[in-house]
């Protein structure tokens, strides 16, 4: 009992410091694309925060994953290398003691990758593509960052705004400039700007107090007017928000009730997350070996590729299934009995490592036999 509380302890230590160095750097890198997005004009600036929780919470199940992994890892790595697995070992016990204290810390993180992967996940990634599809249906106009240029959807109309008021419906200082199949522009610069939908539903920008020019940008035959009001039809866009939404962002129950490849390789990833949790969390324990004499390890290196590979294989396998090439019921499950037995192989391996037969104490009695050899060899010479 004493070892279990104190094994589960330090577990718990590892895992906190674990988490907090991952969850920093997916801050910071989400961060850094969410900005970029935000600067380019694609989603709007006081989204920002919003959308940061929404792609942390698409990725916690990811973190998490590799918090319980590490932290295992590092804990039993740390036993080996201060020769804490040599007094285990000399007093009898074995190994597979291991398993109950690590499950007991590891269940409840791959319980929360579970909760987090079937209802959390989709729930975020449905409200990030809500966020996204909104600001991307509003009117080039109301895109307009107060001191940026902004190509509209059409790619043949430039706005500039130099300030922006109730709540984007009044905008001052305003430069259009538009460029028909022709090659004629059009360019209006204005002191103000106002956004009104008629009866019909139908919305203009209405200028105020400013001058019109048209002609060809090589030619001298510009047309000059001044006006005290210019009326521009802006084209609207339905606000339906819901028919664009993907899988991705569709809730489990209903993946489960529209089966197609689409939904159902959506459905094999959220299944196999906590199952990549349970089995790397239980692979850390016979990976952690090292020898406490050799000074250094790769163990962290060969746990972040055992987590890419296992994982990359699970989007081939999702990929198959949307392709059609299988089915849910089949594809669902080998990958994760190959780990299954790769855990009870490592832990065998482990565990009868000082049996007879064993490849390690063969290959040392080869070893041994060979450096024997040699001088009888020489003397007989």
């Amino acid at each position: 009992m004493i070892f279990q509380r104190a094994l589960r302890r330090e577990l718990a230590s590892a895992a906190g410091a674990t988490f907090t160095v991952l969850f920093s750097i997916l801050l910071t890198w989400m961060l850094i694309g969410i900005l970029g997005k935000a600067a380019g004009g694609k989603i709007a600036s006081a989204d920002v925060m919003s959308l940061m929780v929404f792609s942390a919470l698409m990725q916690l199940p990811t973190i998490i994953i590799l918090t319980g992994f590490i932290s295992v890892l590092m804990v039993v790595t740390r036993s080996y290398r201060e020769s804490e697995m040599v007094v285990w070992f000399a007093s009898g016990l074995s190994l597979s003691r291991w398993i109950w204290p690590v499950l007991s810390f590891g269940l409840p993180l791959v319980l929360a990758t579970g909760v987090l992967s079937l209802y959390a996940t989709p729930w975020a990634q449905k409200k990030s593509d809500e966020y996204v599809a909104r600001f991307e249906k509003r009117e080039d106009l109301q895109k307009v960052t107060p001191g940026q240029f902004r190509e509209s959807a059409g790619s043949n109309r430039i706005f500039f705004v130099e300030g922006v008021s109730g709540e984007k419906n009044v905008v001052q200082n305003v430069f259009v400039n538009t460029v028909d199949e022709k090659g004629s522009a059009v360019v209006v610069v204005a002191k103000e700007g106002v956004i009104n939908t008629d009866a019909k539903g139908e919305r203009f920008l209405v200028l105020k107090s400013g001058r019109r020019y048209q002609g060809v940008p090589t030619q001298a035959d510009f047309q000059t007017m001044e006006f005290e009001q210019y009326i521009m039809r802006i084209e609207s866009k339905q606000q339906e928000l819901g028919a664009e939404l993907g899988v991705r962002a569709m809730s489990t129950m209903a993946l489960v009730a529209e089966p197609n490849p689409y939904t159902m390789a959506e459905l094999l990833w959220r299944v196999s997350a906590p199952l990549i949790a349970l089995m790397l969390i239980l692979l850390a324990i016979p990976l952690g070996f090292v020898n406490p004499r050799a000074g250094s390890s790769a163990n962290l290196i060969v746990a972040l590729l055992i987590f890419f590979t296992y994982s990359n294989l699970i989007k081939v396998v999702e990929a198959s299934v949307k392709q059609g090439r299988l089915t849910f019921g089949l594809a669902w499950w080998p990958l994760h009995l190959l780990a299954a037995l790769a855990v009870v192989a490592l832990f065998a391996w482990r565990l009868n490592v000082n049996h007879r037969y064993h490849p390690l104490v063969l290959l040392a009695s080869f070893k041994r036999a060979r450096r024997a050899g040699k001088p009888s060899k020489a003397a007989s010479k």
